[in-house]
């Protein structure tokens, strides 16, 4: 009897060891990163080749390991039920005791216990037990096949859709998650959103407004010509007949001098013919549209086929790598503090990006800090006009005749708000970005 007693507890503790390799298999291949194993299989590992193998059938290897779990537990339980029995010598008192014992032994030493492990190190786990899953999917290969049959039916009564396309804010948040655990730096963790945001953004969000393009008349002599070379230090200059809204062509700085000087042609046999793209265009085609053209500028018109403005081969770089200077470029901060809570903004800069650096919420149509100024008092400011909005007082330092140029930005106390408050009322809501310099213009 005790030869038969101690037989029983060595096949359930055998028992246990299966449901706890089952349930650590189970939590190793769905928490594994099948990027980091296939790396290993790549680099000559052929375990990790097998089981990067079989984490692509994820189906199959899924319904092996319920069905071997299922079976070592209900085995489990079924000869720890006669073992009790028989030492308690009562069908209901060693039943009671059973279900107890088994299912507290299960729980820490067939689930809890070996999921915890294997969710701390799943790539060795599922490499250690790639082998013996392989061959348990073999011999379970007949009940498998009806299981996927099963669930084949299952989707089709019940119309499930399989879609497993990630989206972008679950990429944005992986490599948030990436960034936080150090596998990846500050600056690579920007490249990434930045590429990932790419798609996103429209011509009209990154162009430069036509009220800042150096642009010349078609009629304009040469010596004019070379003076907005010199003062502008860009190396291609817009040209237009009439109007900023009829753009014929784009001179290129290497065009207009040549070895001994300033070239003898005609202007409109150097011109460039112009690239004409709505506002609407996504960033990432007109890159494409760019390339094939061989162009660096694209004219961007608006509604009415005037000019909108222009966006540069580099203004999209720029979405991605962020800002670029050149040697001749004057490095301009959009946002620079000159107190302790005071900030000098040029409404060169993007608007949604001022909101972001502030932590201002705001809905509004505009699109420049300019036009939201004008927005918020109502009229065409004046230097020294000034509002209260989200925390925040804004003063306009600087104007050109029908535009702001600057403005100054001054973070208020729960007191001085209150005093502003009581003064006239203006709605404090806000919130957003760390700031980044104003689209460059063409050059």
């Amino acid at each position: 009897m005790e030869q038969h007693t101690i037989l029983t507890v060595l096949v359930m503790a055998l028992l246990v060891v299966f449901s706890a390799y089952f349930s650590a298999t189970e939590t190793a291949f769905s928490s594994l990163n099948r990027t980091r194993l296939k790396s290993m299989a790549e680099k000559g590992s052929r375990r990790a080749a097998r089981a990067y193998a079989l984490s692509e059938q994820y189906d199959r290897l899924l319904s092996t390991i319920l069905i071997g779990n299922n079976i070592v537990n209900i085995a489990l339980a079924s000869i720890g039920t006669m073992l009790f029995v028989d030492l308690c010598h009562s069908e209901s008192y060693g039943a009671t005791l059973s279900t107890v014992v088994i299912t507290v032994v299960v729980l820490i030493f067939g689930e809890v216990s070996p999921k915890s492990l294997a969710k701390d190190n799943p790539e060795r786990f599922a490499i250690f037990s790639a082998p013996i899953i392989r061959t348990l999917i073999w011999i379970l290969t007949p009940l498998n096949f009806l299981f996927t049959l099963w669930k084949k039916m299952l989707s089709k009564l019940f119309k499930v859709k399989d879609d497993r396309k990630m989206t972008q804010d679950e990429l944005l948040m992986l490599v948030e998650e990436v960034a936080q655990d150090g596998s990846i730096d500050e600056d690579e963790g920007n490249l990434l959103r930045s590429a990932i945001e790419f798609t996103d953004r429209d011509a009209e969000d990154i162009l430069t407004h036509r009220v800042d393009l150096e642009a010349v008349p078609i009629t304009a002599t040469k010596d004019e010509i070379a003076a907005v070379f010199s003062e502008s230090r860009f190396s291609r200059i817009l040209v237009y007949e009439d109007s900023i809204d009829n753009i014929v062509g784009v001179i290129h700085l290497k065009d207009f001098y040549e070895k001994s000087g300033v070239t003898d042609r005609p202007i409109t046999e150097i011109l460039t013919p112009p690239i004409f793209v709505p506002q609407t265009v996504k960033i990432s085609d007109l890159l494409k549209l760019l390339q094939k053209n061989k162009s660096h500028i694209a004219v961007i018109s608006d509604e009415y086929g005037g000019t909108l403005g222009i966006v540069t081969m580099e203004d999209i770089l720029e979405e991605l790598v962020g800002e670029i200077w050149d040697e001749h470029d004057e490095v301009v901060e959009p946002f620079r503090q000159t107190g302790e809570k005071t900030y000098r903004v040029l409404c060169s800069a993007d608007l949604d990006r001022m909101f972001q650096f502030f932590d201002v919420e705001c809905e509004t149509d505009c699109t420049s800090i300019s036009g939201w100024v004008m927005e918020r008092l109502g009229r065409i400011p004046a230097v020294g006009d000034g509002f209260v909005y989200g925390g925040l007082r804004f003063t306009v330092t600087d104007t050109d005749d029908r535009r702001v140029l600057e403005i100054e930005v001054e973070r208020l106390d729960e007191k001085e708000l209150d005093d502003e408050l009581t003064q006239d009322g203006e709605p404090t809501d806000g919130a957003a970005e760390p700031p980044e310099k104003p689209d460059a213009p063409q050059g």
